[in-house]
């Protein structure tokens, strides 16, 4: 019987982990993919918006030879938090039912069952891309992930989104040669949002020809040899190799949905919780990360939630 069972193995749910180390809690954490999967699946040659201090948990410093930290670097980083503070993670391991019992839950994986008094949902959000919902979105040419340019050298590539990821991968692919560059954007402008260093960069690109963009626009269809889309002025088909959906992603709602977990009656459908215990309105199920945010994944990032981390934890504790 484990005290708490912490699904996902992120920054945050690593945090959790260590916080549970702390005060001698009997824990597990469990995740279907590799550790700090989220991170592992972005860019090969993503940088950071946050400085290495707002990204360090269990007082481990992390050491990054730039302003801003790469990804190969978090990942060293994480890896030797959790070997620093030797803590309990069971990779690769889907989580398949949760059903609660009189005093406890029973978690049941691919691998194996658990008992666990509470759990912390962390699952972030970076596993589940937002589908297009085109004709042709399930060819071999439509990617959700982006890792590095090299497979779009010579190609012709429609990138859709206007977020960082789609602003990095239309500058990169630009960059490393592709042939021709196209971006899908649904909004009026390139994203506030976006990196400040990269933004100034990208809206230059566009104004001199380099990248093509096509504003409050929207695929319609893709075929192996084009893509359909239409925007205000009518529609248009252009030849392609490559479409890469860099549309976003969403949290696991299902898992929560199963868990009896409720919503906010807002735009972002953001789950209820405790924001000083971080239990949610099920007794014993708590949340931790981007996952409070719902569909609003830019509100909370690892420097603004690694303090979910203590809070649920002592909250636990409290009630041993």
């Amino acid at each position: 019987m484990y005290d708490v069972v912490i699904i996902g193995a992120g920054p945050i749910g690593l945090a959790c982990g260590i916080e549970a180390e702390k005060k001698k809690l009997a824990y597990l954490i469990v995740d279907k993919g590799t550790l700090v999967n989220s991170l592992f699946n972005y860019p090969l040659n993503m940088t950071f918006f946050s400085t290495s201090d707002k990204l360090e948990i269990g007082n481990v410093p992390f050491i990054s030879h730039n302003a801003k930290p790469t990804r190969s670097e978090a990942l060293e980083y994480y890896r030797r938090v959790t070997s620093s503070w030797k803590l309990k993670v069971k990779l690769y391991e889907e989580i398949t039912t949760i059903q609660r019992q009189e005093a406890f839950f029973e978690v049941k994986t691919s691998k194996s069952n658990y008992m666990a008094k509470n759990i912390i949902i962390s699952t972030g959000f970076y596993d589940r891309p937002f589908l297009l919902n085109v004709p042709g979105e399930a060819l071999p040419k439509v990617k959700h992930y982006y890792s590095e340019p090299h497979p779009y050298y010579g190609m012709e590539i429609v990138v859709v989104g206007a977020a960082n990821s789609a602003v990095d991968v239309a500058l990169e692919t630009y960059r490393k040669g592709a042939k021709k560059v196209t971006m899908i954007i649904r909004e009026k402008t390139i994203g506030e949002n976006v990196k400040y260093w990269v933004r100034p960069d990208i809206i230059n690109r566009i104004e001199e020809g380099s990248i093509q963009a096509f504003f409050q626009a929207e695929i319609t269809k893709i075929t192996p040899t084009h893509v359909h889309f239409k925007d205000k002025k009518g529609s248009y088909k252009i030849s392609n190799d490559f479409v890469l959906a860099m549309t976003g992603y969403e949290p696991n709602f299902e898992l929560l949905e199963n868990l009896g977990v409720h919503f906010e009656k807002d735009e972002f459908k953001t789950p209820k919780y405790n924001p000083h215990s971080m239990e949610s309105n099920v007794e014993g199920v708590y949340l931790a990360g981007v996952v409070c945010g719902g569909y609003k994944t830019n509100k909370w990032f690892i420097e603004n939630s690694r303090e979910h981390a203590p809070i649920a934890i002592n909250h636990i504790t409290s009630k041993r």
